[in-house]
């Protein structure tokens, strides 16, 4: 309940530490809007890398609207709407949505998504990546046009307007 309230008015980092070890644990607190999760014990080594880690994610977080047609997403307040009509999204399919608009235009393979959307110890034989586009697709693309989200197969994913 916490991070999701701090979700509602803030994007700063957050991880989660605890000594919680059951999946569904984390998968709740990523759900909620966490960035990571650490379970204790763990190592300081380990906790600075994976700060460093999210620093780096933030520091190319420069415009607050992102904007691809009639799509729009405000980072600051995490609305996101096309033709004018607002977009509800879960935490993740947020944070996917915003990889995408913030490299638009450029293909990002499976592993590269998981890696920024999903950044704790990813199963990259897993077709989550593909299940959430496939959300993603259900509420941006479906009944719009034209189309943003495009499969390139044997690459992985981009964001562009269909005729580009």
């Amino acid at each position: 309940d916490v991070i999701r309230k701090v979700r509602t008015w803030s994007n700063t980092p957050i991880i989660v530490v605890s000594a919680r070890s059951e999946n569904r644990d984390k998968i709740d607190a990523l759900d909620a809007g966490a960035d990571d999760y650490l379970i204790k014990p763990f190592s300081f080594e380990e906790l600075s890398a994976r700060i460093r880690a999210l620093l780096r994610r933030g520091s190319d977080t420069k415009e607050t609207v992102l904007r691809l047609s009639d799509l729009t997403m405000n980072t600051a307040t995490h609305a996101v709407h096309r033709a004018d009509q607002p977009i509800q999204l879960t935490s993740k399919e947020y944070a996917l949505l915003e990889y995408l608009l913030r490299n638009q235009g450029h293909i990002q393979t499976r592993s590269q998504i998981a890696d920024h959307v999903w950044n704790y110890d990813f199963d990259y034989d897993s077709n989550v990546v593909d299940v959430y586009i496939r959300y993603l697709r259900n509420k941006v693309d479906k009944g719009f046009s034209p189309k943003l989200i495009h499969t390139i197969r044997g690459f992985g994913y981009v964001m562009r307007e269909e005729n580009e």
